[in-house]
């Protein structure tokens, strides 16, 4: 696995560098910057290295072509800011502006290229297509570097053809998760809880497959655990169900019987009689998990079942969590998603290792107030976390390590 030394002395090159600038906007106001703060480590080594440094991402799924509300400018501003530095922004990825905007760099210098979704060649299914795009990247730089940790499960122009074109190494993010997820995959330190929440069940599938003969607890709360309570007969009013995935629930719990693995569902719920909005007050209660309304649905594990979390957290060594317990954005359907982060940043505390799996649960951690410091890693990449720990072959990691 070549790292940023392996590229040799970097004073004068330009280095295209793949970050995963991908933060939720309010208009043009950033939200939530934690995917710029975690890009700015490797950006800044490759500066103060002297390369000239071409920072290349994209923002949401713009379809191909431009749409001035994905353009990443307020992204460069907010790096400026970060990396207390001028940063140039130039307005298309491969074009005139481009062009203009590299070539005028100096050594130490770093410029943000628009949102790399505005080409169509990114995304394209079409190797030949996407490696046209590759080829006009890759005439901006003299090396890469991979670090948008959230891309990398993707065979996109900017991830993966771009490194088969130039001298490539992984960046100190990619290299930090990989490093990570190995740790919980491969020999981790016992006991070992898995933590999964969110809405459905069928995103977790793989997971659930690949981690109940790792893990030795998987505790289960989110919008998924209603479809797991259904299928130990429990009605569930109105909550989230996925009807098509109850024969693999009941399989998941029979499994982990047999194997010893024990799979901890809430023993109560917050509910409500509809979902949270902007013209309603929320109205919870809190009902036991074998007895949800009818005209209910369930937001949140219960007090009892936050309690209980916490508590089989208490003495793990090794916690991967992925996906709130509830809808955390709401501060009535918050406090099961707190108990299961305050009890990660105890495990952090006593030596364990405690992994936030990106997407919304590493969101939730922001928005609750808890110190990022007080977990032991919290990953920037939730699909392609999901992915490693499901076993498959994540191409922008796998063109790296070719031979």
């Amino acid at each position: 696995m070549s790292d940023i030394s392996s590229l040799g002395d970097l004073t004068g090159k330009r280095v295209l560098v793949r970050s995963d600038l991908n933060v939720p906007l309010d208009g043009t106001t950033i939200t939530d910057d934690g995917r710029i703060r975690a890009s700015v480590p490797t950006i800044k080594q490759l500066s103060d290295a002297g390369a000239r440094v071409v920072v290349t991402a994209h923002l949401g799924r713009p379809g191909g072509s431009p749409d001035p509300k994905y353009s990443l400018q307020p992204v460069a501003a907010r790096l400026s800011e970060l990396l207390g530095r001028p940063v140039a922004f130039a307005t298309d990825t491969v074009g005139a502006s481009a062009t203009e905007t590299v070539a005028a760099l100096a050594d130490g210098e770093v410029a943000v290229l628009e949102n790399v979704r505005f080409n169509d060649g990114e995304t394209s299914k079409d190797d030949d297509v996407r490696g046209s795009f590759a080829d006009q990247l890759a005439q901006l730089a003299d090396a890469f570097v991979s670090d948008g940790f959230g891309v990398v499960h993707r065979k996109q122009a900017s991830v993966y053809d771009v490194a088969l074109r130039l001298p490539s190494a992984m960046g100190g993010l990619v290299a930090a998760e990989v490093d990570v997820l190995r740790r919980l995959t491969e020999h981790p330190e016992r006991p070992y809880v898995v933590v999964l929440g969110g809405s459905k069940v069928s995103d977790k599938l793989g997971v659930i497959d690949n981690l109940i003969d790792k893990a030795d607890k998987l505790l289960i709360g989110g919008g998924m655990v209603f479809t797991f309570l259904k299928a130990q007969g429990h009605e569930v009013g109105k909550s989230l169900l996925e009807d098509d995935q109850l024969d693999t629930c009941t399989r998941y719990l029979s499994e982990a019987a047999d194997r010893g693995v024990e799979i901890l569902l809430p023993t109560d719920v917050v509910v409500d009689t509809a979902f949270p909005s902007g013209d309603r007050e929320p109205q919870p209660s809190v009902v036991p998990a074998s007895g949800i309304p009818a005209d209910a649905l369930g937001l949140d594990i219960g007090p009892e079942s936050g309690e209980a979390f916490a508590a089989a957290l208490r003495d793990a060594r090794t916690v991967f969590w992925n996906g709130p317990m509830g809808v955390f954005e709401v501060d009535a359907f918050a406090e099961g998603t707190r108990a299961v982060a305050q009890a990660l940043t105890e495990v952090t505390s006593s030596g364990g290792l405690s992994v936030v799996g990106g997407g919304d649960s590493a969101a939730a951690v922001r928005k609750l107030g808890f110190d990022e410091a007080a977990f032991g890693h919290i990953s920037t990449g939730g699909g392609a976390s999901l992915e490693f720990l499901e076993g498959k072959e994540l191409p922008g990691i796998a063109v790296l390590e070719r031979d």
